[in-house]
């Protein structure tokens, strides 16, 4: 018996789009590298044209397409609800999200696994820009305060400092362990009412459905930031 079938079968992928091909080639590599013995990939492209569903092709990279959505939020959340239905369908255990633009450790797989929780996330970094300042925050929320209903970002050297797995309020998909378990009650999905993409709305989901997030902020990711702004993108 091949001893890789003891291993929980884990699916890595993520939506992408053509505003992504920047950093294509990379992330190719990264996750064909990755040195884990039972994993799959898929990717969901919602390009509006087939010419980067056929360039991912091209790469023997397993990739979906959905039709085109105007709303990018409603791309976001129908691609990545077509990879909850292939982890579903084929029995997966556990859905590494794996954005296109963040590069793990190789052993991202592992060190996610160890934990034996049904979300545990890595952290990368985020550039925000406030009153024209480039600030690095990370992926991370790290509190969550009920009256407010605001959520409080993780610093970066305080990440560096704590290597260790922590309780958080919510995380960016872009590395993300999620278990089988989780889809049982909860898909992805946005609120045409907020600013929010649906990882916020997949935290709060959890939050309300009584699973825990974690992250484990000793796997510290690669952010290949670049392509089109999100403030030119129509949610």
């Amino acid at each position: 018996m091949d001893e890789n079938n003891n291993l929980p079968k884990v699916l890595v992928g993520c939506p992408t789009s053509n505003h992504k091909s920047y950093c294509l080639s990379k992330y190719i590599e990264s996750i064909n590298n990755l040195t884990y013995k039972n994993y799959d990939i898929l990717l969901v492209d919602n390009s509006e044209s087939d010419e980067y569903y056929n360039l991912i092709k091209s790469y023997d990279i397993p990739v979906k397409r959905i039709n085109f959505l105007k709303k990018a939020r409603e791309r976001i959340i129908k691609s990545r609800n077509v990879i909850v239905e292939e982890v579903l369908k084929n029995d997966y255990d556990y859905f590494l999200s794996l954005e296109q633009d963040v590069i793990p450790p190789k052993d991202i797989i592992e060190k996610l696994l160890r934990h034996k929780k049904k979300v545990v996330a890595g952290v990368y970094p985020l550039v925000h820009s406030i009153n024209g300042k480039k600030i690095m925050k990370s992926s991370i929320w790290a509190n969550y305060n009920p009256k407010t209903k605001l959520m409080f970002r993780v610093k970066n050297d305080f990440i560096i400092n704590n290597p260790f797995l922590f309780e958080i309020s919510a995380s960016g998909l872009g590395c993300v362990l999620i278990h089988k378990i989780v889809f049982d009650n909860i898909r992805f999905r946005y609120d045409s009412n907020t600013e929010g993409f649906d990882d916020v709305f997949f935290s709060k989901d959890l939050r309300d459905n009584g699973i825990l997030i974690y992250a484990d902020f000793g796997i510290l990711c690669r952010h290949l930031l670049g392509g089109k702004e999100w403030k030119d993108i129509e949610k």
